[in-house]
This record gives structure tokens, C-alpha cells and sequence, in this order.
């Protein structure tokens, strides 16, 4: 399929076409990935499907000003097994993640919904299979959602503590995408959909963003066409992929087909600068283990598709 990428999109940083350099001249060695996971909440809007954006700090170490959605790396502790659990098992999880191990895939469903709390005030959990928090602005919630991103308080032990079960059923599978090898800063994510929880509602609350919206999907690329929003490729090409879905069931129907691949961008080097390479380009921006484009790209040794990453 073809994209049609805006310019800032295929952009390389200057800082990163030195890196490409050296890269290509075998004088660095590739950061290995972390595991991490996105969640792109959705909500039926007035004009249609929208998903919930935010800005990240312009001082942040990766993605500075980007937009983005709600996710972060997964946390060892999202692994244990003691987490309150309902909907499809980490084994099922595994299988259709692309992981090898069940703690591994359990780490990822568990930081989506835990990721997604501690930067939009939006619980993925409820007191049994069939309902979900209803309420999450108290300032009860709040004291909790700090504790969790001060790494006080983990997850399984907020979610034991209030009597609630983590809805890994309220979660869609939806693209799996590798930080280029150029990067110094490298996440192996799986990236998820989530319909907002009736009831519920997003709160300007995450330390790592300066600005939150929700927006059509094919309003926010619009925002980048004109150079008001930035947005990493991952970002821009997620928004894409939902731009002409109708609402959130027809989003959530389009998951359940959905073939997952690992897709990692690669740099090609031209002159005195350089572009990525994306999905949908001629020449490809690789499925893991197929090859890159010409410059720095390809593939990671070992699969990555299964546990190539590493928890923090």
C-alpha cells in the first residue's frame, strides 16, 4: 500500500544521520530494544471515530514534542503472575502477539492497561469479566496513579488492593513496531486499541505531556500535513491506518483480522543526508527478518517477533 508520508515524516535528524554513518561502518553496535506497549484510545465522536493524542514534553529524552499515544515500557513487575486477570490468558496473548514466552506477553497486556492509567486517568479493569470501573477522578485514584508512576506501588498490588481485575479482553491487537537501529533509545511495542470505558473519562494528568486531545484520525494527519503536530512514523501511519473507519466498533471488528507483523524503519543514506524508509515504500521498510532498504536498516539478529526486547 502506498502512504503518502508527509515531508516531516520521512525527516532523519541530523544527529541521526551521523549515527546511520557510523552505524553502516560497523563503528556502533544497536541498542537492544525494550519491550513496551501503546494504547490508542478510541471514542465515537460527533464526526466520527476519534483517538486520544497527547504532546510529550519538549524536554523528554525520546520523541521530545512528539505526539503520541498513551504507552511506555513494560515493567518486570508486569510479568508476575499474581496480577488480577480476566479475558484471553497470557498464553493466548503469546500466541497472537508473536511471543515465546507467557510472562513476556502477559509484561505487555499488563503495561498497556497500567501504561494507559498512569497517562490518561482511563482503567482497563473492573470487579469481574462483565463490568468495568465506572469513576477514576477521585483524588483516591490520584494518590494511586502516583504511586504508580514513582514505581511505589506496583500494579497487581493496586489492582489486589481495590478488588479489580485486569480486562485484557477490553484490549485489540493492532501493529508491532521496533525503534530503528539508528536509535539510542530503542522499544520493541505492540500496539493496542481500547474503546473509552462508559463512564470514564480521559484527565490531563500525565507528568510526560504537555497537551492532550482527541481528534479524527484523519484530522490529526491533516495537523501534521500543515505542520501544526509532529508525530513519529509509528504515530503518523497508526492514524492512517484508522483514518477511514467508520467508529470504535468497526476499529475494534478490523483488529480482529489483523495480520501483526514486526515492522522496524530503516535509514537510507543519500548524499550528505538521509530519509526513512516506511511501510509501503517500493524498496520497504522491512518486516523483521526480510531485510531493510539500502543504508541502515534490516533485520535484528535473533527473533525479534517473539522476545527480542528486554524488560526494564
Amino acid at each position: 500500500m502506498s502512504v503518502p508520508y508527509d515531508g516531516s515524516i520521512r525527516s532523519v535528524p541530523a544527529p541521526l544521520v551521523e549515527r546511520a554513518r557510523r552505524l553502516a561502518a560497523g563503528e556502533l553496535t544497536p541498542v537492544r530494544p525494550r519491550h513496551a506497549s501503546t494504547v490508542v484510545l478510541l471514542r465515537d465522536g460527533a464526526d466520527g471515530l476519534e483517538a486520544y493524542v497527547l504532546r510529550r514534553h519538549t524536554s523528554m529524552a525520546f520523541a521530545a514534542g512528539m505526539y503520541a499515544f498513551p504507552g511506555g515500557s513494560a515493567d518486570a513487575r508486569d510479568a508476575e503472575a499474581t496480577v488480577g486477570w480476566a479475558g484471553p490468558t497470557a498464553a493466548e496473548w503469546a500466541e497472537r502477539l508473536g511471543f515465546g514466552a507467557e510472562p513476556t506477553a502477559r509484561a505487555s497486556v499488563c503495561a498497556a492497561v497500567r501504561e494507559t492509567f498512569e497517562e490518561s486517568g482511563v482503567l482497563l479493569a473492573g470487579p469481574d469479566a462483565d463490568t468495568v470501573v465506572a469513576d477514576t477522578t477521585g483524588d483516591d485514584w490520584e494518590q494511586d496513579r502516583m504511586a504508580l508512576l514513582g514505581r511505589v506501588l506496583p500494579f497487581g498490588e493496586l489492582l489486589e488492593r481495590r478488588g479489580l481485575l485486569l480486562r485484557s479482553d477490553l484490549l485489540a491487537p493492532w501493529d508491532h513496531w521496533i525503534t530503528p537501529r539508528v536509535e539510542e533509545r530503542r522499544f520493541d511495542t505492540r500496539f493496542f486499541l481500547a474503546a473509552l470505558p462508559a463512564g470514564q473519562h480521559t484527565r490531563d494528568v500525565s507528568g510526560e505531556a504537555d497537551r492532550v486531545a482527541w481528534m479524527r484520525p484523519s484530522e490529526a494527519l491533516a495537523s501534521v500535513e500543515r505542520g501544526e503536530m509532529r508525530m513519529l512514523p509509528p504515530t503518523y501511519l497508526t492514524l492512517a491506518s484508522l483514518a477511514g473507519l467508520a467508529d470504535v466498533r468497526s476499529a475494534l471488528a478490523a483488529a480482529t483480522s489483523r495480520t501483526i507483523r514486526p515492522v522496524m524503519p530503516a535509514v537510507r543514506l543519500a548524499g550528505d543526508g538521509a530519509e526513512w524508509v516506511l511501510p509501503g515504500d517500493e524498496s520497504g521498510a522491512g518486516d523483521i527478518g526480510t531485510g531493510g532498504a539500502s543504508g541502515v536498516g534490516g533485520s535484528e539478529s535473533g527473533p525479534a517477533a517473539q522476545d527480542e526486547g528486554v524488560l526494564r
